[in-house]
């Protein structure tokens, strides 16, 4: 059992930048994948990032590449998501998200329905 809590949202003009933060209390957060997502009140919950566990495998949507930066940290059972240049587009609740991961490449790591443990989200706002 993990438990995932997010912090670090906030609101932000347009070209700036938030760090938002994945803490996880339980057992064995080193052999779990982390995931970002964000959910829109009117879309789907979306992939946004991904880190395997090992930390040699990231994974990006394209509409961040180049702008969003995911990391970990496994001796403080945590997890990154830098943002830079945010657009008004990147407003939603984002969450991270724990799995054990036996597959591999971006589809694997975006298919929503196979994240088993997910936090309780935090707002990011983007004013333009």
């Amino acid at each position: 059992q993990v438990q995932l809590v997010e912090s670090g949202g906030g609101l932000v003009q347009a070209g700036g930048s938030l760090r938002l933060s994945c803490v996880a209390s339980g057992r064995s957060f080193s052999s779990y994948a982390i995931g970002w997502f964000r959910q829109d009140p009117l879309k789907a919950r979306e992939f946004v990032a991904g880190i395997s566990w090992s930390e040699r495998s990231t994974y990006y949507r394209d509409s961040v590449k180049g702008r969003f930066t995911i990391s970990r940290d496994n001796a403080k059972n945590a997890a990154y998501l830098q943002m830079y240049s945010l657009k008004p587009e990147d407003s939603a609740v984002y969450y991270c998200a724990a799995r054990m991961v036996y597959c591999s490449g971006y589809e694997c790591y975006a298919n929503v329905s196979e994240w088993r443990y997910w936090g309780q989200g935090t707002q990011v706002t983007v004013s333009s």
